[in-house]
């Protein structure tokens, strides 16, 4: 007997994006978390147009799209420089652009999906233990109860129990810098329309507009402070940002730190146990595309699983975007934080003569908006299914 289909560990958006989705599919699931509340902060911000489409299945992008502020392009300055811009309008997809939205928006408009659905989130609710079998899993909660159920789904962060309990490797390792993570209101000279990445010497800085008026700042530190203060962010700003005419920073409305790491869990099954979003893969920020791949694995997983038949599909088909989006980040990082000024001076005079091609600045829009995923996916999904046909 079982108790449900699938329990999901984690009521983050990748949670809550598969227990609407699995809902909407008609397999029974309980999201379990162990904080007693939702986010009630900003966090992830940004929304591709794949994550959008992704969305369309479960019937939230349209109001994620008229709470959002829409940014049709990403450019990249050094001082009062543009060295390169990208592009979002011109993609083959309804949503020709990214989209920001405060994670704890994001977080609102699925767990109202859900609740439509007829899906809960238990709170608080911690899992201890796992056992499996061949038939289910039997998980165990802190304060004794278990839960018996067909699958168990670890949406549960980068410091995943359901990942550690299943003993699945999670290699990698972190940034030497810390990250200083902030939403401020600010005056600002540069439109509000783009997402703007500042290098500098000093460090990276990313500038995105936020609803309300507000700006979201993540930038790179060889230390950052604990919380963050307008005159921490106004520094920032004032060593990395627009020197012509400066930002002033009026207000900082939340900040944190945090270290950022790139790790890559060693597979995404381990018999009826299945891991997602930050449980997965984490990565640096840039370009946003962590809750968005995480987001698109919930999908994909939902499909899997109301399939039944080939399990094996879900790692075939999005371990390989997570590899390539763990990739790219890390590249976009150590080519935004250079030190070297003869090696600064080189990428600031590539950077303008790569951006003039129409081929590159395309491929940088494809794969920040991760529709480029879509043709590595299914490349990775027929490369496997091949290699199986060979080997039986």
């Amino acid at each position: 007997m079982f108790d449900i289909d699938v329990l999901i560990a984690g009521a983050g958006p990748v949670g809550l994006t598969l227990g609407a989705a699995l809902t909407q599919r008609g397999l029974g699931n309980v999201l379990i978390d162990r904080q007693p509340e939702g986010a009630n902060t900003s966090r992830a911000a940004v929304i591709h147009a794949r994550t959008l489409e992704a969305l369309d299945e479960l019937k939230v992008a349209a109001e994620m799209v008229e709470r959002g502020v829409i940014v049709p392009r990403f450019t990249v300055r050094d001082g009062d420089r543009a060295l390169l811009t990208v592009d979002f309008s011109e993609l083959p997809t309804p949503y020709p652009y990214t989209l920001m939205l405060p994670q704890d928006e994001t977080e609102l408009i699925l767990s109202d999906r859900l609740r439509r659905l007829g899906g809960s989130v238990r709170r608080p609710a911690e899992l201890v233990g796992v056992r499996q079998d061949d038939d289910g899993v039997t998980a165990m909660l802190r304060g004794g109860e278990s839960i018996r159920a067909r699958y168990l789904v670890g949406a549960d962060g980068m410091h995943s129990t359901v990942r550690e309990l299943s003993g699945i490797g999670f290699t990698g390792r972190a940034y030497e810098e810390s990250f200083v993570l902030a939403d401020v209101r600010m005056d600002w000279p540069l439109p509000d329309d783009e997402v703007t990445l500042h290098f500098s010497p000093a460090g990276l800085v990313v500038v995105a507009p936020l609803p309300g008026g507000r700006h979201r700042i993540v930038a790179t530190l060889d230390e950052a402070p604990e919380h963050p203060t307008a005159a921490d962010v106004q520094a920032i700003l004032d060593a990395r940002g627009p020197r012509r005419e400066p930002a002033r920073v009026r207000e900082v409305v939340w900040s944190s730190r945090f270290r950022v790491h790139h790790r890559l869990a060693e597979h995404y099954r381990s018999g009826r146990v299945f891991l997602a979003g930050d449980a997965a893969h984490v990565h640096s920020p840039a370009g946003g595309q962590g809750m968005n791949t995480g987001i698109q694995d919930a999908i994909e997983l939902a499909a899997v699983l109301a399939g039944g038949s080939d399990l094996d599909r879900y790692e075939t088909v999005r371990r390989p975007i997570a590899a390539g989006v763990v990739a790219l980040t890390d590249r976009m990082t150590r080519i935004a934080t250079l030190r070297s000024r003869p090696l600064i001076a080189v990428r600031n005079t590539v950077l303008p003569i790569v951006g003039r091609v129409p081929a590159v600045r395309r491929g940088l829009a494809m794969n920040l908006s991760e529709l480029s995923t879509i043709a590595r996916g299914k490349a990775g999904a027929r490369g496997t299914a091949g290699a199986r046909r060979k080997g039986a």
